[in-house]
């Protein structure tokens, strides 16, 4: 098949592609924004570049480099946001970067917030401290530190860490150049998303929720970057998903490297939900309601919001990225999974909805308005290659048993054999006779609800339900026999199932054949019952036959000065084995 035919039938334009773009990066770096309030989304893109020194913030319009600002360290993740209700409404960037998040208002740097400093081991400072006043030289001071790496359960500072790590002939200038500057273990930024703050509105004023090193989730006040909330996690967090609004009700979903995902709900301070994965997560979304994981165990995984699991598909590749595709003009959402086999899936729920051929393999995705284009498709390869792809306006997904409806297997005519001329005959008895018929299932009905009711009054005039009727002692007892023979043991459960009230003065009573039984108490006075505890009362039966048979043993439930019982029950006992084999 020719490229133009190709091109004819798919659902979507080549609208640009570079290769020679240099554009590294991960679908947490990639986004749209309408930077300058003039309807005109750019594309934003925190580039890592190929070495230390080319980390840099780009923005693109159209096909062409807008402005780039160099940054400090790699960054791991950017977002538009809007931190203020003041006209122009024009979202701010901002790019978390090691253990700092800087924000640029109109492409200049605006803000730089850091993450509260972490607390410093009391041992690793004290030791520091001495090397400090000279009290101890470089092989004592990594002693020092090797013990307390080991043993303290605060971890040690970067500084340290960098200290053990080197050759012993470079450790004596680190100290000299390091011991007089205070100690500091600063964490470090894995992921971020945004909040709306108190309305649900495209425009309205959002939050930066942050996952860091040390399994802490940070939610931040847009105005004055004080934090808003904490919340703890068991694991460090790798993506994040945020919905609803921070001053009303949301929920954050977080994916861990210890491959479970954490669901949390507003004034929350550790997880509601947890899920845990067949492996590690390559990326979350959120498809209205559910959750969706890809894993690196080639699957795709449905969760609901609380946890419950609807489906898994497995997929023909490793998955690189996913990323979230909402055609709002359709209300339409899908998932957007990239793998390494060059290709781009795109799923809704487990439904295979299209399928997109790349020249490379793709790191990022990110689907929205681009330009003027509702519908755009911006991609980034392992190569640093570009690709953008617009979807066609005619353009309408509609996969298998994605529709909505029956599905197409019910319409399948099923292979149904001929009629029979015994089915035929059948069924002319059927029209001839049909009121005999009902007449006759009516009256087998009707003797079976009378049977089941003689039998019901039965149990209860002679006690043998297993729960008194009484409104004066409510009991309910069950029995338990133990034991192979000849010797068995006999357990009774007691309790009064009375809220309030406990039950006294009860007696036990057990009547058995005596030619084949023998138990030492075969009459015993019950505790006192008090109400929510079950009472094991415990006794032994022997058995006297070895003819291998065995017999009903009945027990009694009275209360004392009365005859007749409250509760009874009857005991199948088993046969003695251990008499037979000896």
């Amino acid at each position: 098949m020719t490229s133009a035919s190709t091109q004819a039938n798919s659902k979507w334009l080549d609208a640009h592609y570079d290769p020679m773009a240099n554009l590294y990066t991960f679908s947490s770096c990639v986004n749209l924004a309408d930077l300058h309030g003039d309807g005109e989304y750019k594309l934003v893109v925190g580039d890592l570049g190929t070495s230390w020194h080319d980390m840099k913030l780009k923005v693109y319009r159209g096909t062409d480099l807008l402005s780039e600002n160099a940054l400090p360290d790699l960054p791991a993740s950017v977002a538009a946001f809007l931190m203020e209700m003041h006209e122009p409404r024009t979202p701010a960037l901002a790019v978390a970067s090691g253990p700092f998040v800087y924000v640029y208002k109109n492409l200049r740097p605006y803000f730089k917030f850091t993450l509260p400093p972490l607390e410093v081991n009391p041992l690793e400072k004290d030791v520091w401290d001495q090397a400090k006043e000279d009290k101890i030289d470089t092989p004592t001071l990594k002693e020092m530190l090797e013990m307390v790496r080991e043993k303290a359960d605060i971890p040690l500072s970067v500084r340290s860490l960098r200290f053990l790590a080197l050759d012993p002939p470079e450790m004596d200038s680190f100290m000299n150049q390091y011991k007089m500057q205070p100690i500091k273990r600063q964490t470090v930024i894995t992921c971020m998303s945004t909040l709306k703050k108190n309305m649900a509105d495209e425009d309205a004023i959002s939050c930066l929720v942050i996952g860091t090193e040390n399994n802490e989730i940070l939610v931040l006040d847009p105005e004055a970057f004080t934090v808003l909330a904490r919340m703890m996690l068991p694991s460090v967090p790798a993506f994040l998903d945020v919905m609803g609004q921070f001053d009303v009700e949301y929920r954050l979903t977080a994916a861990c490297r210890n491959g479970c995902i954490y669901i949390f709900r507003r004034d929350s301070k550790k997880p509601k939900y947890s899920i845990e994965l067949s492996s590690q997560p390559v990326g979350l979304v959120r498809v209205q309601k559910n959750i969706v994981a890809a894993c690196s165990d080639q699957t795709l995984q449905g969760y609901t919001q609380k946890g419950k699991k609807l489906w898994t598909i497995l997929l023909p590749a490793t998955p690189m990225t996913v990323s979230l595709m909402d055609q709002k003009s359709r209300g339409f959402q899908a998932v957007l999974v990239a793998l390494a086999n060059l290709e781009v899936h795109l799923y809704q729920d487990k439904s295979l909805m299209n399928v997109i051929r790349t020249q490379d393999v793709v790191t990022s995705i990110c689907f929205g308005r681009y330009g003027r284009e509702d519908n755009t498709l911006v991609m980034t390869t392992k190569g640093g290659g570009l690709i953008i792809k617009i979807l066609k306006r005619t353009a309408v997904f509609d996969g298998g048993d994605a529709s909505i409806g029956a599905p197409i297997a019910q319409s399948i005519k099923l292979n149904v054999p001929k009629k029979t001329k015994l089915y035929v005959d059948q069924t002319l008895r059927e029209r001839e006779c049909s009121v005999a018929m009902y007449q006759v299932f009516q009256m087998e009905l009707n003797r079976i609800h009378l049977l089941a009711a003689r039998t019901y009054a039965q149990a209860l005039e002679s006690s043998l339900t297993p729960i008194a009727e009484t409104p004066q002692e409510p009991l309910k007892m069950n029995a338990v026999v133990q034991g192979i023979g000849p010797t068995f043991k006999l357990t009774l459960h007691l309790q009064t199932t009375s809220a309030t009230r406990p039950a006294i003065n009860l007696l036990i009573s057990f009547l058995y054949d005596e030619r084949l039984y023998y138990m030492a108490r075969p009459f015993f006075k019950a505790p006192m019952l008090v109400p929510g505890l079950n009472y094991p009362l415990e006794t032994f039966v022997e058995c006297r036959s070895d003819k291998g048979i065995s017999d009903i043993i009945k027990v009694f439930v009275l209360r004392e000065g009365e005859s007749a019982p409250l509760l009874m029950a009857h005991i199948n006992m088993p046969i003695s084995e251990g008499l037979a084999a000896a």
